[in-house]
């Protein structure tokens, strides 16, 4: 199939109605047309989509705590189960190495990691790796080069540097295993920027960026500089939750619960950040995504059960509103995948 038959999917996790929704993506304009729900089995939260983008895993937050693997159409875009494997504790964060071959997981209740090998066949096998965290485990994401893991702790208020074989699937503390932020910023998600030598941070507890140099010989960070992403004059306390970076490494974005926010920053060829503003949207905006192109934004609101589609300016990242869509009860993550 050329590319210029390529089609864009969006798959969008729900809860409370446990299940997940397969939307097409019309590159033209934006719109957003359902073409599956698929049932879940159980209170459905993280998705993470391979490298060769052929499955896609959702974690099961309900018990018995379970990854399920699916097979992504290339055609349809439609989900086919391939099967569960089993996780040692609800995980609110997975990922792929960038092999395909294993399944990191984080667990937020359980201060834990586990490591899963991924069969041939898309299934999950049980973990053969659970290593005890700090206290509240939010995230986990491999480094470009696949060598290193990093793993936010909310309540440690940290980020855990692992050194990750990718052979066997083994995760081994770094030298140093932890670096520190500021005590009470709540570390929740992580991402690397395209170049691979900026890392940013998105603070739960009090609504701040953290940008990181990344040492790609020692797989080591270094913090330098802190961002507010929080809209000016909002009194209550932050609610912070995801963080992305534009596929062309020009903008930074990140959602705020407690004002239903997205907050836009520039980012300049040191990786340092520029506040640009904020956009009003869903109500507990939990996960949002960029499409690949990085012409769209895809955000869904927990509280108002629906997506909201944004058109991205190019030249100044900002976002302009296209079209509200219903989703499923309390959707909550988002993965768009473009398929060849």
């Amino acid at each position: 199939m050329s590319q210029t038959q390529a089609r864009t999917f969006a798959y969008v996790s729900c809860a409370d109605s446990r299940e997940i929704l397969a939307l097409e993506l019309n590159p033209a304009n934006g719109d957003l047309a359902l073409v599956q729900r698929v049932p879940a089995g159980g209170a459905v939260m993280p998705l993470a989509v391979s490298p060769d983008r052929r499955r896609l895993y959702a974690g099961l937050r309900s018990a018995p705590y379970r990854a399920a693997g699916y097979a992504i159409d290339a055609h349809s875009g439609h989900l086919a189960i391939l099967g569960y494997g089993p996780l040692p504790d609800s995980m609110p964060y997975l990922a792929t190495d960038r092999t395909g071959n294993h399944l990191l997981s984080a667990s937020y209740g359980g201060h834990m990691v586990a490591v899963s090998r991924l069969g041939e066949n898309g299934v999950p096998d049980a973990p053969h790796q659970v290593s005890s965290t700090g206290p509240n485990a939010h995230a986990i994401v491999p480094d470009p080069s696949n060598r290193f893991v990093f793993v936010p702790c909310l309540g440690a208020h940290t980020i855990m540097q692992y050194r990750f074989d990718e052979t066997d699937g083994t995760l081994l503390p770094n030298d140093p295993p932890r670096v520190a932020v500021r005590h009470g910023a709540g570390p929740r998600h992580f991402v690397f920027h395209p170049d691979g030598f900026h890392a940013y941070l998105m603070n739960e507890l009090d609504g701040t960026v953290c940008v990181f140099a990344f040492d790609q010989d020692t797989g080591t960070l270094d913090l330098v500089q802190t961002e507010v992403a929080m809209p000016p004059g909002h009194p209550e306390r932050p609610w912070a939750a995801d963080i992305h970076v534009s596929p062309d490494g020009r903008f930074l974005y990140t959602s705020e619960r407690r004002s239903s926010t997205l907050a836009v920053f520039a980012i300049a060829a040191d990786g340092r950040l520029s506040p640009r503003g904020h956009c009003a949207t869903e109500s507990e905006p939990r996960g949002f995504a960029i499409d690949p192109s990085g012409n769209y934004l895809l955000a869904a609101g927990q509280a108002s059960h629906s997506l909201t589609c944004y058109a991205i300016d190019r030249a100044d990242g900002s976002l302009r509103e296209l079209r509200k869509y219903a989703m499923g009860k309390n959707p909550n993550w988002v993965e768009i995948v473009t398929l060849p």
